[in-house]
Formats: C-alpha cells, sequence, structure tokens
C-alpha cells in the first residue's frame, strides 16, 4: 500500500501541505518520513547555546538537502538585555555558520540571528552559497563591511549591530579602505539596520556602494554611520521608494526633511514612535513624491494640521494606516474621505479613540471609501455594534477585516458582516468577548469565499469545524 504512489507525486504533496499539518506524515513511515525531508526547501530553527548543539545541528541538516531558506535564532539570556558579543559567543556562531555553509550549498535565503559573526565565517559562507539572494546577519562593532563584495548576487540584506565594540581605534577605517573616494556596486535592492550609531565606520561605504536601493528600514537608530555617510545616504534615498524608521527618534525628522527634497519616487513610507509635529507637517506640505502606502505608528503628535496636508499632498494614497493618534479629530479624517473617495484601498485605524468619540464617523468614511478592500479596526474596545455597522453597510467590496480586542462587539455585529460582505477572505475576531460562538458558526456557514479566520478555538462548534474542514477555511 505504501508504494502505490510515486516518490515525486509524494513530494509535490508535501509541498503542498500547510504548515499545521505538514510534519505529521513524517509518522507514517521511514519511507515518507525521507520523502518529506527531502521534499522540504525551508526550515526554521530555534537554537540553545550548549556544546551538543552543533553536532545535533549537522545530523540534522544532513537530513535536508534541498534547503533553499534557513533561519536559525538563538534567544538571548533571559537576563541579558542586549546582544550578546562576547570572544565566546563569536567563536560559537562561527561555527554555527562555518557548518551551514557546508552543509546547506543551496541557500538563496539566510536569517542567522544566532550572534555576531567574524569576516572569516562570512568569506567562508560567499565561497559555497553562490545562489544567496537574502542574508539577515548580526554584527559586532566595528562593521566590516568589505566582505559584501563576495556575494554579487545579495539582493536583500540586514544586519543587527550588536552593542559592544567601544573604545576600538578608529584608525582602523584607513587600513580597510573606506575613504571618501572608495565605493563598490553592490546590488544589494533592500537594506535593514538595527542599532547604528552616529560615529559607526563602514556606513558611509556602505551607502556610497549601494545605488539600486530601493527599500530602506531602519530600526533603533542613533544616526546613520560616520562622518562620509550623510551626503552618500542622501544620494541612496533619490530612488528609493519604501521607507520604513522604527523607533528612530533622533534622525526621523531629519531624513523626512531629505525624503521630501531628494525622493521623488517614494511610494510606501512607514513611521513607528517617531516624528515631531513640524517634521512631520514639513513632510507632509512639501513631499511631492506619489505616495501610495502610508503607515503612521504611535505618532504622539499626528493632528488634524497632518491630515489636512496630507490630503492635498497624497491624493495617489491606496492604504492609510494609523495606530494610537489620540490629537486626530474627525475632521481630519473626514477631509482624508473627500480627497482619497476613489482610490483608497485599505484603512486601519488601530486603537484610534476618535472611532469611539465621535459618532457617525464610521458612518461617513464608510460612504467616501466605498472601494476599500481591507479594513482594520482592531483594539477599539469601546466601538459599538450601531457606529460598526453604518460603516459596513457601504463597503461591500471587502475582503479583509481585522476586529481583534474589539470588545463592545456582538453577535448582531457578526450578522451584518455575513449580510453586506460577501467577498470576505480573511477575518481576524479574536479576543471579542462579545461575539458568541453561534454567530460565528453562522459567520462560516454564510461567508462563501472565506479562506481564514482568526478565533478563540472554544468559539467553534463542531458544526463550525466540520464546515471549516469541508471549506478548506484555515481556523487559527
Amino acid at each position: 500500500m505504501d508504494n502505490l504512489v510515486c516518490d515525486e507525486l509524494l513530494q509535490e504533496i508535501f509541498q503542498r501541505l500547510p504548515t499545521c499539518s505538514s510534519s505529521s506524515v513524517s509518522l507514517v513511515s521511514k519511507r515518507w518520513l525521507h520523502l518529506y525531508r527531502t521534499s522540504k526547501t525551508s526550515l526554521s530553527l530555534r537554537l540553545t547555546l550548549h556544546n551538543s548543539t552543533i553536532p545535533s545541528l549537522s545530523t540534522l541538516l544532513s537530513h535536508y538537502p534541498f534547503l533553499s531558506s534557513l533561519s536559525l535564532l538563538l534567544p538571548p539570556e533571559p537576563t541579558s538585555t542586549a546582544v550578546d558579543d562576547s570572544p565566546a559567543k563569536t567563536t560559537f556562531s562561527d561555527d554555527l555558520l562555518f557548518l551551514v555553509s557546508s552543509s546547506c550549498p543551496r541557500l538563496h535565503g539566510l536569517r542567522f540571528l544566532a550572534g555576531p559573526v567574524s569576516r572569516s565565517s562570512l568569506v567562508s559562507l560567499s565561497s559555497t552559497c553562490t545562489h544567496l539572494t537574502s542574508l539577515c546577519i548580526n554584527l559586532s562593532r566595528p562593521l566590516f563591511l568589505k566582505w559584501l563584495l563576495n556575494f554579487p548576487s545579495l539582493k536583500e540584506l540586514s544586519i543587527l549591530v550588536c552593542h559592544g565594540g567601544e573604545g576600538l581605534d578608529h584608525e582602523i577605517d584607513a587600513n580597510l579602505g573606506y575613504g571618501n573616494n572608495f565605493y563598490a556596486e553592490l546590488g544589494i535592492e533592500s537594506l535593514c539596520i538595527s542599532g547604528i550609531r552616529t560615529h559607526d565606520l563602514g556606513m558611509g561605504w556602505l551607502w556610497r556602494s549601494c545605488n539600486k536601493l530601493r527599500k530602506i528600514q531602519l530600526k533603533s537608530c542613533e544616526g546613520i554611520g560616520d562622518g562620509g555617510s550623510f551626503s552618500s545616504f542622501i544620494k541612496c534615498l533619490e530612488g528609493i521608494q519604501e521607507v520604513e524608521l522604527r523607533t528612530c527618534r533622533t534622525i526621523v525628522d531629519g531624513v523626512l526633511l531629505k525624503l521630501a527634497e531628494y525622493s521623488h519616487s517614494l511610494i510606501s513610507l512607514l513611521v513607528y514612535d517617531g516624528g515631531s509635529r513640524e517634521g512631520l507637517l514639513r513632510f507632509f506640505s512639501h513631499c511631492h513624491c506619489k505616495l501610495q502606502k502610508l503607515d503612521l505608528r504611535l505618532p504622539l503628535d499626528l493632528n488634524n494640521d497632518h491630515l489636512l496636508a496630507a490630503s492635498v499632498n497624497f491624493r495617489t494614497l491606496s492604504s492609510l494606516r494609523l495606530q494610537s493618534c489620540c490629537l486626530v479629530s474627525g475632521d481630519g479624517l473626514k477631509a482624508l474621505g473627500v480627497a482619497m473617495s476613489s482610490g483608497l484601498e485599505e484603512l486601519a485605524l488601530i486603537n484610534c479613540d476618535v472611532v469611539e468619540r465621535e459618532p457617525g464617523l464610521l458612518a461617513t468614511l464608510g460612504q467616501n471609501f466605498k472601494q476599500l478592500r481591507k479594513l482594520d479596526l482592531s483594539y477599539n474596545e469601546m466601538l459599538l455594534d450601531k457606529e460598526f455597522v453604518s460603516m459596513l453597510v457601504s463597503c461591500h467590496y471587502l475582503i479583509d477585516l481585522n476586529l481583534r480586542g474589539c470588545k463592545g462587539l456582538t453577535s448582531s455585529a457578526m450578522v451584518t458582516v455575513s449580510k453586506s460582505c460577501k467577498r470576505l477572505e480573511n477575518v481576524d475576531i479574536m479576543y471579542c468577548s462579545g461575539i458568541e460562538s453561534g454567530a460565528v458558526e453562522l459567520f462560516l456557514l454564510n461567508s462563501p469565499k472565506l479562506r481564514k479566520v482568526q478565533v478563540e478555538e472554544t468559539k467553534l462548534s463542531d458544526a463550525a469545524k466540520t464546515w471549516a474542514s469541508l471549506k478548506f477555511i484555515q481556523v487559527v
């Protein structure tokens, strides 16, 4: 019976199985276990700092010969608040990376967050994993980045800078060839940097060498690198299309100012926890790019003046996401609604008390944004059925709805969702204590295009589980 299906067909089936059920096929027989492992092209592992880790990992990787994507994570010690870059940790990380180099030559993507690594281990990786296009790693200060020249196929790079390396001789910069006139042509299109400080060496060379950048992510950065970095960074902005600034309070205003001046190709901007009132207003008023996606999270100084400026300059927006905007009122959102009534496809008002504070606001937004395909009202705990339903009756094209944490909604709201939104594919109603199991069952039975729903298992009746299984609805 086990041999009725050929190996190739079984492997094809295994690759198409959902993650939650794919591992169970390995329990059927030794043949299925072998085929399951050889069909796997991606693997994600959490490691421990132990003497047996490397031998065990070596044995494990030998069973997965066709991996193209690998993620290795070594969580920090519970008592540590920073990334450990001690010599012992670096040696352990290097040994791990050498192992990956020798065991996984087919890799296209590697996420290696198992501690800081040395240049020698990275050079070894480049000699064996010649097709690597995506790399995520930890590095210690000072930053030696010329090893990137050994990865000609690299398109996506993410670097998390570890704490440490203070007080080292900065003349080492000259010895490494980081002069103002030295640069290379790197093929990197997406760059994510975490933890950069004002005087970090090597960043100027990196900015000068990344002439093909289309996406920049800066996380917890206090600067953009050593003295020659700023002018090189500005040049990178000329062709940039996507920018994310997360907890970069000291530099966010400066970056936004230069984006407004130099970046005419920008289509997506995310700012998390940063941006002064003046800095944001300058960007909204003077940026003339055709911005399509704007995502502002915890913008404590954001007010109606910013939204009014956005309604004038950003009429091409297709996605607007606002989170915890306590100074915004309905007037600002209504102005946006009038300006973008024909083009906005995604709207998120997450934990925005204006949703609960101003009756009739959602009804007006629903009438303006009739083309919405994605709506996120999560964590508006006091949102009531009447306000929610008044918006939903105008949004017939929704495919994605997020109501997570909306404790004020009841089962009646889900009845309206079932009647008004027949195109829904993804719904999140986790932590909605007012929505009962009967309403969940009714919603599942009356949503013909539903593919994924997130809800507590305690709210799923046997009938709902059976129906979800028959219709291939993923319940999380």
